[in-house]
């Protein structure tokens, strides 16, 4: 599904050039669980934003379902991450105005879905994260655990291929920290791909495969028993 080939991203200021990936090769097949792990700093979150085609990349080639997408126009990327991706934030990213029930919608409307279908969709996937009594309250009213399940809920609303998930537990508690992996477990095992970043062993653990990232290279990307 993923295929990254020697890709290198820069960031550069005035002053200084800061290598944020360095000839990073690696594959993410479709079904997989794939964590990343890393020191802060190493690269991971260039690494989700390359994958999640927000970064682009200054060397090397991206190749997403069997197509190389290195060049092409934002146009294309943003139709490409509207149908293929579902984003899950440490920090929720909640519109603060809108209702539970409207978060979850929005990434439909932004698919052109017709009305009673985005209900049913908003629906299911409310009562899949155990939300659907709080679907007219506003994210001020959520705790994080609750927050971080409307997150969820919007991510997968659009029945993407992939879940990019940048430390989806990192402003939770440990319990509701572990329910939110068991969710994503869960969305793995019907058919969902998710690359997650995290600070957690255990949670890595949870996956397929760790890949481990230091000062922007890939160091090794183990597979481990479930």
């Amino acid at each position: 599904m993923i295929n990254l080939k020697d890709v290198c991203k820069h960031y550069r200021t005035e002053d200084i050039e800061t290598t944020a990936l360095n000839n990073v090769t690696l594959e993410i097949r479709s079904g997989e669980f794939v964590a990343v792990m890393g020191p802060s700093g190493c690269g991971k979150s260039t690494l989700l934003n390359v994958v999640g085609m927000i970064d682009n990349i200054n060397q090397g080639r991206y190749f997403f379902d069997g197509e190389e997408i290195t060049h092409y126009p934002e146009t294309s990327l943003v139709e490409l991450r509207k149908q293929n991706l579902g984003f899950i934030f440490q920090s929720f990213n909640l519109i603060d105005d809108l209702s539970v029930y409207e978060n979850v919608e929005l990434p439909l409307l932004y698919q052109n879905i017709p009305k009673a279908n985005r209900q049913d969709r908003v629906m299911e996937v409310l009562e899949l994260v155990g939300m659907t009594a709080r679907k007219q309250h506003r994210p001020e009213q959520l705790s994080g655990g609750q927050q971080q399940r409307v997150a969820i809920a919007r991510a997968v609303v659009g029945k993407p291929k992939i879940i990019l998930a940048d430390e989806p537990t990192g402003n939770l508690d440990s319990k509701n920290g572990d329910d939110v992996i068991k969710m994503l477990a869960l969305l793995n095992e019907q058919g969902t791909t998710i690359l997650m970043v995290t600070h957690s062993q255990a949670y890595a653990e949870m996956g397929n495969r760790v890949i481990n990232l230091l000062d922007g290279a890939v160091v090794n990307g183990a597979a481990h028993a479930n």
